[in-house]
């Protein structure tokens, strides 16, 4: 008798307690605007008691519309569930506040509602609501499937087992199929940027390998052929490691194959490679093995174009070092930042080949030592490791990232030189990780990482590459003092900087169309006008564009609201496959694809992109541009811009960052007829 007497029990407790939420909802709702923050703490305190319950989560699902119409997401980002972020639903669940953790619950809760057309809700469909869920469990797949860890009940509490019981119950009404089905798209859709930085995705992939071979746990039936893919990319490539066997397993059974054995597994290394853009352990095995075996193989498993195969074969000696020093099982990524090195053909650049000889011989400061290792831990070597970091960022310039770190103007600039002047970058990286110390000049004097005050980061990073963990925090300081000292100049300091920081061939043409001291918009004619005369093909005689260049948007949300500056790099200008101008660009922040709302949609992949760049209708992109720079002599012709293009432009504008920068006299200037 006694599970019957638990089971009421509980029953009656939810009973009672939801009588009182009932009240506090109540109380809210008959409050008028000004006063329903003094119901707030009763409301919320009513929820948590729910919400610790089983079956908590379902009645307050059943109490979502109540709660919204009673006002408790007023005032919040939470009142407008269509620009809501999936990313951040797990963070907010995780973090420590008690109250935010409710939060964040009922609003999963009230979109679980919309989505089983139990609410119908103004601003938000119910497919929309099941996409934000799905993506929101498939991002924190353990919350599903392992109980709290020590950690997690230190900092959470209660509160821990809240968010299990939560997320079980929305993975109920949405569906583990779908679940799995978005995880495996957005992995995919990730992968195509091709990042340096793969080991959240790694780490994803590894949690659905391992939640797949227990029986305790039922993925659904239809996870499909791309989650395949993703799996066997990293743990079971080819016939030789179908079985996962470990590292030493698989070396001695490539010991015993013949050479047609060997390409097999090579060719087949490759193509998993390129198509994911990961490589497995066992490809990292499979290299410094076939070093002893033959040239080509070592070219097949690389899965090298015609250019890559001749760089292989000229710099034979340097290539072989590099993979002996850099390629371990543990810093197997950087195989597909070599491969892609070759076909580049960057070792043709004559300071190259000496330059990554003198990296293979680098003595580490103490710092850059304790720095590698804090971060990667010491196997391998802190050497190998940064080693293998230049390897992934030459190959993969595209795929540098920012990290949670404010540092885009280094991001980018490790980038653009990665992209432009690589033996430069390997001087950075020299002077970083042996001297501790990067001095560069600006208007002739010099400025010291060690001597300048901090930077724009309060922190140093841990989530970065390994050359952007030793360099960034001297390029920031440096960035830093390079502002300091055009402090007492009119105007925005990047018309100086920029050129300084990143490079001659950044344009000393510059325009601005934000009035630093007000931050009103100003000139949006003219400025509009010179960016079509210095990028778009039909305005600039069609002139390709030669080198990077740095430039400044504007960033905003899904609902368009202005969320801050942020710097970002122009690759390209060119006609899509649909014949649409797009400019093509690179955006240091991890995840190009971003929904900037009134229908300005970032793309990574569909429209003509390379691996790495993301993209907009020019129009589209000229609407978030703040800051670029061009060649000054180089006018274009900027008089043959049609009005109506400015004016559309100039319209995404008021809908966006410049609803409250913009002024009737801006406005009737640009829409006034040009001669």
């Amino acid at each position: 008798m006694k599970p019957t007497v638990d089971v009421t029990g509980a029953a009656t407790t939810l009973d009672k307690r939801v009588v009182s939420l009932d009240d506090a909802i109540r109380a809210m709702a008959e409050t008028r605007d000004f006063g329903k923050h003094a119901k707030l703490r009763r409301v919320l305190e009513a929820l948590r008691r729910v919400l610790r319950l089983p079956g908590g989560p379902a009645a307050v699902q059943a109490r979502a519309q109540a709660l919204e119409e009673a006002g408790l997401f007023g005032g919040t980002d939470w009142a407008s569930p269509e620009i809501l972020i999936p990313s951040l639903a797990g963070p907010g669940l995780r973090c420590g506040d008690a109250d935010t953790v409710v939060m964040e619950a009922t609003s999963e809760l009230r979109l679980l509602a919309v989505a089983r057309g139990e609410f119908e809700h103004p601003t938000l469909a119910a497919d929309d609501a099941h996409q934000f869920l799905s993506q929101v469990l498939a991002m924190n797949l353990e919350l599903l499937f392992t109980p709290p860890n020590e950690a997690e009940r230190n900092a959470q509490g209660r509160n821990a087992q809240l968010i299990r019981d939560l997320f079980r119950h929305l993975a109920d009404g949405v569906g583990y199929d779908v679940v799995l089905d978005r995880l495996v798209d957005e992995i995919w859709r990730i992968l195509r940027q091709r990042p340096i930085q793969v080991d959240q995705v790694q780490s994803l992939i590894t949690r659905i390998a391992v939640y797949r071979g227990d029986p305790d746990v039922d993925l659904g039936a239809s996870t499909g052929q791309g989650l395949d893919r993703l799996i066997t990319s990293l743990f079971g490539t080819t016939e030789a490691c179908r079985d996962d066997p470990g590292v030493e397993v698989f070396r001695s059974r490539l010991e015993a194959m013949d050479t047609s054995a060997l390409q097999y597994e090579a060719s087949g290394f490759a193509r998993a490679m390129h198509d994911t853009g990961l490589v497995s352990p066992y490809h990292a095995e499979l290299l410094r093995f076939l070093l002893h075996e033959s040239d080509y193989l070592v070219g097949e498993a690389l899965g090298l174009s015609d250019t890559g195969r001749n760089c292989h074969l000229r710099y034979r000696d340097v290539v072989h070092r590099l993979v002996e020093e850099a390629v371990h099982p543990q810093t197997a990524q950087c195989v597909y930042g070599l491969a892609l090195l070759l076909d580049r053909g960057v070792l043709h650049e004559p300071p190259v080949v000496p330059a990554l000889w003198r990296q293979l011989a680098l003595e580490l400061s103490p710092v850059a030592r304790e720095r590698l290792v804090a971060v990667f831990g010491d196997q391998p070597s802190p050497e190998a490791r940064l080693t293998a970091g230049v390897l992934s960022m030459l190959g993969q310039p595209l795929g540098v990232g920012q990290g949670d770190n404010p540092t885009c103007q280094s991001a980018r600039a490790l980038s653009m030189w990665a992209y432009n002047d690589p033996d430069y970058l390997l001087q950075i990286v020299v002077w970083a990780a042996r001297d501790d110390e990067i001095i560069v000049h600006f208007e002739g004097q010099p400025i010291s990482s060690k001597d300048s005050a901090s930077g724009v980061a309060t922190a140093l990073p841990s989530d970065l590459d390994p050359v952007s963990s030793v360099v960034v925090p001297h390029l920031d300081r440096i960035y830093a003092e390079m502002g300091r000292r055009c402090a007492d100049r009119p105007g925005d300091p990047h018309r100086w900087v920029n050129p300084e920081f990143h490079g001659w061939w950044a344009g000393r043409g510059f325009w601005i169309n934000v009035d630093v001291a007000t931050g009103n918009l100003i000139d949006l004619d003219e400025f509009l006008r010179r960016f079509h005369a210095g990028y778009h093909p039909d305005y600039n005689g069609g002139r390709p564009l030669i080198h990077p260049q740095p430039a400044g948007i504007a960033v905003t949300d899904s609902a368009a609201r202005y969320v801050g500056w942020h710097a970002i790099t122009i690759l390209r200008v060119a006609p899509d496959p649909q014949d649409v101008v797009r400019v093509y660009f690179f955006n240091p922040n991890n995840d190009s694809g971003q929904d900037w709302g009134d229908g300005v949609v970032v793309s990574t992949a569909g429209n003509g992109e390379r691996f790495g760049e993301a993209s907009l209708p020019f129009d589209q992109f000229a609407s978030r541009v703040y800051i670029f720079h061009v060649d000054p002599l180089e006018r274009g012709e900027p008089e043959r811009v049609p009005s109506a293009d400015v004016a559309r432009i100039i319209g995404y504008l008021e809908r966006s960052w410049g609803r409250d920068r913009l002024s009737p006299g801006t406005l009737q200037a640009a829409e006034a007829p040009q001669s």
